[in-house]
């Protein structure tokens, strides 16, 4: 009898038991779901500046292969803004960091001057430091300057300089040869030597240094993504970069000392 007594007691108990248990499963739920959606609100977004990305750099500080040497700063300034889906993400006058990584001086009878940079920070107008990888497309340098597919900035050779030197040196001595001729000596002898002196100059003395002059526009490609915090590149003013006349157009000169 007692048996019977107590089974729908058991039965009352397991009843509440269960429908406790499906009341708790909603609310755990539903909690677990809020705290996913405050999770992704904390997260920040990221904006990407995508590989292949052209900069166009202006510089402010002169390089020349007469001194240069790795490790020797480069500072440049962005000329115009950078916008990704109509978001302003690295506005002009944005500050760009990076080092000389090799520098050769041009050679006394072949080779040009030759100037690798690495472009490695970038600071954007609110202070926002970025890194990043860049490499040289071009450089305006006022001179005949170019760069190759790896980034190398290569100075001019003056060829034509280099044979107006000798052309100069055998007319002078062609001269000579003249006058010397009228006191019976050959002419042959003057215009010889004029054009041996000529060949001498050009030998032992180093072909134009290369040169980027303050105010060089330099383009240069990212060569991978560069992801900005959203909440730290967000510009609604597209920038102004600063105002800095260009290098005037220049013609190679070679050096007149050897060293």
């Amino acid at each position: 009898m007692t048996r019977h007594r107590f089974l729908p007691l058991l039965a009352v108990v397991l009843r509440f038991a269960l429908a406790c248990h499906a009341q708790t499963e909603p609310a755990e739920a539903g909690q677990n779901t809020s705290t996913a959606s405050s999770a992704a609100k904390l997260a920040p977004q990221t904006y990407i500046v995508p590989l292949g990305t052209k900069l166009p750099l202006i510089l402010h500080n002169a390089v020349t292969t007469r001194n240069a040497k790795p490790g020797d700063p480069v500072y440049f300034e962005t000329l115009f803004p950078i916008v990704v889906r109509d978001r302003v993400l690295i506005p002009a006058g944005s500050y760009v960091q990076g080092e000389i990584t090799e520098a050769r001086r041009p050679g006394k009878v072949k080779g040009t001057g030759e100037i690798r940079l690495r472009l490695n920070t970038m600071i954007l107008p609110n202070g926002y430091t970025v890194n990043f990888t860049a490499i040289p497309q071009n450089a305006g340098t006022g001179g005949n300057e170019s760069t190759d597919a790896e980034g190398k900035i290569h100075g001019d050779s003056d060829k034509a300089g280099d044979v107006g030197t000798v052309v100069k040196t055998t007319g002078v001595g062609a001269a000579i040869g003249a006058v010397a001729a009228q006191s019976g000596a050959g002419a042959g002898i003057g215009a010889g030597a004029g054009a041996a002196l000529g060949l001498a100059t050009v030998l032992l003395t180093r072909g134009p240094e290369l040169e980027l002059p303050r105010g060089t526009t330099v383009d240069v490609v990212l060569d991978r993504d560069v992801p900005l915090d959203a909440s730290r590149a967000n510009f609604s003013d597209p920038g102004r970069a600063s105002t800095m006349p260009g290098p005037s157009s220049r013609e190679p000169v070679r050096n007149n000392s050897p060293f």
